[in-house]
């Protein structure tokens, strides 16, 4: 897998991190939806993984299309249950997750469905400190990286679902097999004693 990422732009404090939920965090059930948390499992280093990022970047978001609860499969409920263990989940691990935004909308033209970007400047307005050139979107679809290039974001591709692209791609700056082969490649800023 290639590595594109520039040493310059190491991520710090000053970085926010965009995660797409299903094939990133939690194993997906490709053509179907997670709609209970019995359901939700954690993909194999994801824990560990959350556990490095939460000590490299500032901020961390998740933004996940959940067309389930607009289809009527699952209930508004079942979601926020399902967001709830997750989060309490990576806390206890030692990692974080600052704020979940899922679109529930069906339509694939409502503003905040990836890969259109409401879903990123709602993250804006709830964090102004988010610089979007300071900012890496990790997914594992193409809407994921389009929704991270259309705000000027680094995309990170995970091949949990599909075949590696070949790079360079105008919407792939790197892919990566999993969350935790990418965040090992990062650099754990060292601690700043004070």
């Amino acid at each position: 897998m290639e590595n594109s990422f520039h040493t310059q732009q190491q991520p710090d404090r000053g970085w926010t991190l965009f995660l797409d939920r299903d094939g990133v965090i939690n194993e997906e059930i490709v053509g179907s939806y997670i709609t209970t948390s019995d359901e939700f499992k954690f993909c194999n280093g994801a824990l560990d993984a959350l556990n490095i990022l939460g000590s490299i970047f500032g901020t961390i978001v998740v933004v996940t299309n959940q067309r389930g609860v607009g289809k009527g499969i699952m209930s508004i409920e079942a979601l926020r249950d399902i967001n709830d263990t997750m989060t309490n989940a990576v806390t206890s691990a030692g990692g974080r997750l600052d704020k979940i935004y899922s679109c529930t909308a069906v339509s694939d033209t409502d503003h905040n469905r990836k890969p259109n970007t409401g879903m990123g400047l709602q993250a804006r307005e709830d964090f102004p400190e988010i610089d979007f050139r300071k900012s890496i979107i990790v997914g594992n679809s193409l809407s994921d990286m389009e929704f991270g290039k259309r705000l000027a974001m680094h995309t990170v591709f995970l091949t949990t679902k599909h075949e590696p692209f070949e790079l360079p791609n105008d919407l792939i700056d790197q892919q990566f097999s999993s969350l935790l082969d990418w965040a090992r490649t990062l650099k754990v800023a060292p601690e700043v004693v004070g």
